[in-house]
């Protein structure tokens, strides 16, 4: 195995450049360690948690974006243990509590700002407060490669959470192959404010920076949606900046357009990842902020998942390519260019790892859908506690332990496609819909529906086969339900020539939504899903 991780971090522990920044904007300051004071606190940090866990043990990590997560991260892998990224009490308790459960994490570390709350939500074995230790602290624990660092718990987009165990060679192969993927080094600026439970977040603003010897500077997810254009004024004022964000994101920040002393020359890599990127949100993005210096090329649409460690493929040096696909034709099962067809953006190529398109067990050659799946050091060793061998024992060319991901996609002209998930395919009188393009459509059909707030799923019943969309309307929007029902129907009808079963307009907020904020089909299907209603 490469130097792990935290080696790597104790490697640079007199060195006084900037490793983390918070960005406070509720108070309007930052807050910054150095590398050397950052190794000091992990130290203490590592000590005390090995005075109430011993190795092998999970530490559930329960607190904010702050410099306190970074720490407890850090403390944990430190002292030998096994980190559970995870956030402070909050609306989603029930999730919360079984994923504890589930992690068996009976030690829990968090931060001054959020102790009253974890007081307050349960009676683990310990709790300790990282940023109000003090104390000589203690050496990195020796750990096998193999053993697992942290439980990176996924969505629960299309299933119940579970616990990626993700090993110490894992963390270094996915920062590895990010690093060369993205070109990041001691000068790269890793900005954001994707949350750190979430693996995007986890490996880009904390793991990444650690490996590369850069800079992290970041800021809470809500001050993002509550003003897009802090992320903007984030990436003007660093330097050599690699950012990360889903794709509803760069939609944001083009509705909140571009002030005039906004400088985006030097962002080098914007990555779009997390849910299906979308060409007119790449092209808007670029037309936005294209004055402000933004170059194309930064644009990086990429896939991962919890699973891979987060990275599998990106676009390369060269930007967003795409390519516009016959929609019937795909939704069979082929990938066929056409002068007027489905718009698509692909997600580019792997980096230090296999990934091959499969189906009935065989490798399918370029143009031809099946599922993904990849083959590398990043891939996690299993579930915890669940031995779930189907997903990560695929066998192919001899070649054992394939990570059956459940994406569907395609290769094209050596670039690779997704295009949907195995579990969300709606079938209707044999032709397969994506239900991510219903709601493309549905989303664009009128101004009162929020466009990244849709779920499409399909329906049997005595009449047959069909497919439902439920829409959330935008806040305080004043419109018709009837034309705003019409114009879904109608749009869906025009690009997919599919009927919908029914459309249902539900409050801002209404859908529910996953850990990392995507809608999560399955459970909007349970809630809305029942026609009779």
């Amino acid at each position: 195995m490469r130097v792990s991780i935290v080696e790597r971090l104790f490697a640079r522990a007199d060195d006084d450049r900037p490793l983390f920044t918070h960005q406070d904007h509720s108070r309007a300051v930052e807050h910054t360690l150095t590398w050397a004071d950052f190794v000091g606190r992990v130290r203490v940090a590592a000590g005390a948690l090995r005075e109430v866990a011993e190795p092998g043990d999970r530490v559930a990590i329960l607190a904010g974006q702050e410099l306190a997560y970074p720490l407890a991260f850090f403390g944990a892998l430190t002292a030998g243990l096994v980190a559970v990224p995870l956030m402070p009490p909050g609306k989603r308790v029930d999730r919360l509590s079984g994923v504890l459960a589930d992690a068996g994490a009976r030690v829990w570390a968090t931060s001054a700002a959020a102790a009253s709350r974890v007081r307050g939500f349960g009676e683990p074995d310990a709790l300790v407060v990282v940023d109000e230790l003090s104390g000589p602290g203690a050496e990195p624990v020796a750990v096998d490669p193999e053993s697992p660092a942290y439980l990176q718990y996924t969505s629960g987009s299309t299933r119940e959470p579970a616990g990626a165990v993700i090993s110490h060679r894992a963390i270094v192969a996915s920062c590895w192959q990010a690093s060369q993927a993205y070109a990041s080094d001691e000068g790269t600026t890793c900005a954001g404010w994707i949350p750190f439970f979430h693996d995007m977040g986890l490996i880009q603003l904390l793991c990444l920076p650690v490996y590369a010897g850069g800079r992290s500077v970041f800021m809470s997810p809500a001050e993002f949606v509550h003003r897009p254009g802090r992320w903007l004024r984030q990436l003007s004022d660093y330097p050599a900046v690699f950012t990360a964000a889903p794709n509803f994101a760069y939609d944001l920040a083009a509705d909140a357009g571009a002030d005039d002393d906004l400088d985006l020359s030097d962002v080098r890599v914007a990555l779009n990842g997390a849910e299906p990127v979308r060409p007119r949100t790449v092209e808007r993005f670029c037309e936005v902020f294209g004055p402000r210096g933004f170059r194309r090329e930064a644009h990086r649409p990429s896939y991962g998942l919890a699973e891979a460690t987060v990275y599998v493929a990106s676009a390369g040096p060269d930007g967003p390519r795409g390519a516009v696909f016959d929609r019937e034709i795909l939704a069979q099962g082929q990938a066929v260019e056409t002068p007027d067809g489905q718009p698509a953006m692909s997600v580019g190529r792997p980096v230090g790892q296999l990934v091959r398109i499969v189906h009935d067990g065989h490798e399918q050659p370029e143009g031809e859908v099946g599922e993904v799946w990849v083959h590398g050091p990043n891939v996690a060793s299993g579930y915890w506690g669940r031995g779930d061998a189907a997903t990560f024992s695929g066998v192919l060319d001899g070649l054992e332990g394939w990570l059956r991901t459940g994406d569907l996609g395609v290769f094209h002209r050596g670039d690779l496609y997704l295009t949907g998930r195995l579990k969300d395919l709606i079938v209707i009188d044999g032709r397969n819909f994506h239900p991510q393009d219903i709601e493309a459509a549905a989303g664009e059909a009128h101004p009162a529906v929020r466009r990244d707030r849709v779920a499409a799923f399909g329906v049997a019943d005595e009449d047959g086969e069909g497919a439902v969309v439920v829409a959330e309307c935008v806040r305080d929007a004043e419109a018709d339900v009837r034309e705003v029902t019409r114009a879904v129907l109608r749009a869906v009808s025009r690009e997919y020539d599919l009927t919908l079963r029914a459309v249902r307009l539900v409050p801002s907020g209404g859908l529910p939504r996953t850990s990392s904020g995507k809608v999560a089909r399955s459970a909007a299907k349970a809630r809305y899903g029942d026609l009779r209603g």
